[in-house]
């Protein structure tokens, strides 16, 4: 089982999450005795990569420290149809209250990494690495590029604080990319700088102008290996836009160093999951 470096945020997250659910109380619950304890199983009904256990235990632990959850398998893993992935164990009204929200997160961030496993998966074997965006849902976005990491794949910048990639707008509104370069160097002469271009004399300014890296958006594959022939090695390769799984495999073999995927995270599909109590 591989480790993998869990954001800070997660206890927040969990709990703006409660709030919205919950609210002043779940009423729904209060039907139950105070004192009655329940065991429930959680059960995956596809083929899919588990993530998100840390915010699924983050949300029992915020409603009722009592509640135990024992895990079958590991965020990373990848788990088949009618996998019982944990067993909670504590106050019923509790787990109740929490299932909804502890499942919500554990089905979308299993999804994002899931959908990420499927784009690494198309490229082994190449000395490429596969992107994320900034394509995430609001508020979870920390929770998705850590699904991007168990999935395989690799994060871009986290947000327009640590990183700097100037766009088409960026290159409009500055006059010229050699205008938009300069001034980003002038302010950060320590950062790397990458630029999105659209074709081949973009390409070869931005180079003339020092980019560290280029953002080819939407280049065919043509165009891609002529930019990694003009390119020869000054400057890190990106390809961008369009990428799907069915073309992400041709693109990676044009030379690039990077695949930029913003569906990773965008266009995701929740992991169908269940929780059942157990009689007893």
């Amino acid at each position: 089982m591989q480790n993998y470096q869990l954001p800070d945020d997660i206890n927040q997250t969990v709990e703006r999450a409660l709030a919205e659910d919950v609210g002043t109380g779940d009423i729904s619950a209060d039907i139950l005795h105070e004192g009655s304890i329940s065991t429930a199983h959680v059960i995956c009904r596809e083929t899919a990569v588990l993530c998100g256990t840390a915010w699924f235990d983050s949300t029992f632990r915020q409603l009722d420290e009592r509640i135990g959850i024992d895990w079958h398998a590991a965020d990373g893993d990848a788990v088949r149809d009618k996998t019982r992935l944990c067993t909670v164990k504590g106050p019923s009204r509790a787990i109740l209250t929490g299932e909804r929200t502890a499942l919500n997160f554990l089905q979308t961030i299993s999804a994002t990494a899931t959908h990420a496993r499927r784009y690494a998966e198309r490229v082994k074997g190449l000395p490429v690495r596969i992107l994320d965006t900034r394509k995430t849902l609001p508020g979870l976005r920390s929770a998705q590029k850590y699904a991007v990491r168990c999935g395989g794949c690799s994060n871009h910048r986290m947000g327009l604080h640590d990183a700097i990639l100037l766009k088409e707008n960026h290159i409009l509104a500055c006059g010229s990319i050699i205008e938009a370069i300069d001034r980003a160097r002038q302010l950060h002469p320590d950062m790397p700088i990458e630029i999105e271009v659209e074709d081949i004399n973009e390409a070869a300014a931005a180079l003339t102008a020092g980019a560290d890296r280029l953002l080819l958006d939407n280049f065919n594959l043509e165009l891609l290996r002529k930019a990694v022939m003009l390119n020869n090695g000054r400057a890190t390769l990106e390809a961008s836009g369009g990428i799907t799984l069915e073309t992400i495999r041709s693109i990676a073999e044009t030379g690039v160093d990077y695949i930029s995927v913003g569906s990773i995270t965008k266009d995701i599909k929740a992991v169908d999951m269940s929780m059942r109590f157990q009689y007893e």
